[in-house]
């Protein structure tokens, strides 16, 4: 069988890199990556300056059938690494999978967001990924799939590292008691990619547990299975309301076994 060629960009960050390992085994996988040394000795890693590299010099050399885009960095550079990808699968027979967030539709507080809800953000971030994300929708429908992802825990991620820094050194970690989210962690995230490249499934997908939890209660559920700390809770009140920031799937459901509730997430988290 021929293996698919696949381009994963940003993939020495940590979601980047979660999905390189998923893949790596089952398909011709790339990755590029900017300043983190670690990668220079793996050949199947390319350096790529989202600021200051040709986007186009990469597809030349790997010549992908399908790209990940996991890119992180400067916003303005992102949008116009975009635009040459879209001008790219305009004349290949390339696919494009963006790791959207879940912060599209921040604006929107009162209620969860399904796929086909109109998006509205009022971060500068999930603004960005808005852009993209309607520079995809001009594309032929089979083209693209747009991922949309809440917060990524993982016993390697930023979020429990910089959990665990805040409590051994004893400073406050800010809660937001009236948030109400949904989750997700880094290996349900890339075994559902995987799934979606298996399937060659297009269209948008949220990838988030199928349940809620206010942000207070996930995080010291998190930090009560990292051990017996006495966390010091800073509450942030942004209204008096519960808000919502929650992307959950009505249409396009994955199978049941790749489906995730947010205790899974805590229960992955092993104690320090």
């Amino acid at each position: 069988m021929d293996k698919k060629k696949i381009l994963i960009l940003g993939a020495s960050g940590f979601v980047g890199n979660a999905i390189y390992k998923e893949l790596c085994s089952y398909f011709d996988t790339y990755g590029t990556c900017c300043s983190n040394r670690t990668f220079a000795s793996n050949n199947q890693f390319l350096k790529y300056d989202l600021e200051e590299d040709d986007i186009f010099k990469i597809f030349e050399k790997v010549r992908p059938d399908i790209i990940i885009s996991s890119l992180r960095g400067n916003f303005s550079a992102q949008i116009q690494a975009h635009q040459h990808i879209m001008e790219y699968l305009v004349k290949h027979d390339t696919r494009l999978y963006f790791i959207s967030s879940a912060n599209v539709f921040d604006a929107y507080s009162k209620y969860p967001s399904y796929e086909f809800d109109k998006t509205l953000s009022e971060s500068v971030y999930g603004r960005l990924k808005i852009k993209i994300e309607n520079m995809m929708m001009r594309l032929p429908p089979e083209k693209m799939a747009i991922l949309r992802v809440p917060m990524v825990f993982g016993n390697t991620s930023p979020r429990i590292r910089e959990i665990k820094e805040t409590l051994e050194n004893k400073e406050p970690i800010e809660v937001f008691p009236n948030l109400i989210i949904n989750v997700t962690n880094d290996d349900r995230l890339t075994q559902q990619l995987h799934y979606l490249i298996n399937r060659n499934k297009t269209g948008i997908f949220h990838l988030g547990s199928q349940d809620l939890i206010q942000h207070e209660e996930f995080i010291k559920e998190v930090i009560r299975k990292m051990g017996n700390y006495h966390p010091i809770l800073k509450r942030v009140f942004t209204t008096n309301e519960d808000r919502y920031l929650a992307a959950l799937p009505k249409h396009n459901k994955l199978p049941k076994n790749l489906r995730i509730k947010y205790q899974e997430i805590i229960d992955h988290h092993l104690p320090v």
